[in-house]
């Protein structure tokens, strides 16, 4: 191993690190085999891990030469997502979308039975869609709607719309939580949802969900297009654009296992 050029308070860090990464690919580990691993002396590597165990971050079973995590790392983590800001992290995500397709851009979440809009971009045309952030639309109506629920229970999806009644905005609009329900299938095969002229005549929209840690639906992000200018045959484009960014915004909320 060729000799380290770097200072030794950078190397004792990196040596932090990996010990991190070998303790965390497996229950745990001896001295003996992360000295091997990290191509330092026992001596060395003990004493690391001894610094590490008096600040909480690994453990050590009695006299035993074996040391696992602790869950101070999980700790931290959960404590760095509590300031998360989810609107700064779609920020830029959103805009690119924007830039892609000059149409207006909304990120939406669930909210007592509706969704409500919490950011959004404005397309570039003068026709656009009419809406603002903090204005609520029904679920069974919305593509972002649809994606919110489709990674709930029917049991869920039933007691949500419990008492909401199906108003019909266009003659597209879904009737019954039936009629719902049979689409949500479509939707949880796909990763995606369409509102086709259910909410507003002449109105195309598109979302795909945005998953926190736990692997939950929290949020949608989608295109709205006016039907004249909606191209179904860039309709797996524009999908694209919206996993890739629910995708990036989900990695950035601590879920790495997004379906697409």
């Amino acid at each position: 191993m060729a000799k380290s050029t770097q200072p030794e308070a950078v190397s004792s860090v990196l040596k932090v690190f990996s010990i991190l990464e070998a303790l965390g690919q497996q229950k745990e580990i001896g001295v003996s085999e992360l000295s091997q691993r990290l191509m330092t002396s026992k001596a060395t590597t003990y004493r690391f891990l001894q610094t590490m165990k008096s600040q909480g971050y690994v453990s050590q079973e009695g006299e035993a030469d074996k040391y696992s995590l602790t869950l101070k790392m999980f700790e931290l983590g959960a404590k760095s997502l509590e300031y998360v800001d989810i609107i700064a992290l779609a920020e830029k995500q959103m805009r690119y979308i924007s830039e892609q397709t000059n149409e207006t851009i909304h990120l939406g979440a669930l909210d007592e039975g509706s969704i409500i809009y919490i950011h959004k971009i404005d397309s570039s045309y003068s026709l656009r869609m009419h809406s603002r952030v903090g204005r609520r639309n029904p679920l069974y109506t919305t593509a972002i709607g649809k994606v919110l629920l489709s990674g709930h229970t029917e049991e869920f999806v039933r007691d949500a719309l419990h008492d909401v009644e199906f108003k019909k905005s266009t003659d597209k609009t879904l009737e019954n939580v039936e009629q719902l329900l049979a689409e949500l299938e479509t939707v949880k095969q796909q990763h995606y949802a369409e509102d086709n002229e259910e909410q507003e005549p002449g109105l195309y929209c598109v979302a795909a969900p945005i998953y926190d840690r736990f692997g939950n639906i929290v949020y949608g992000v989608s295109i709205s297009f006016p039907t004249m200018r909606f191209d179904n045959k860039r309709k797996s484009f524009y999908v694209n654009l919206l996993q890739e960014a629910g995708r990036n915004i989900s990695e950035q909320l601590g879920f790495h296992d997004y379906p697409i």
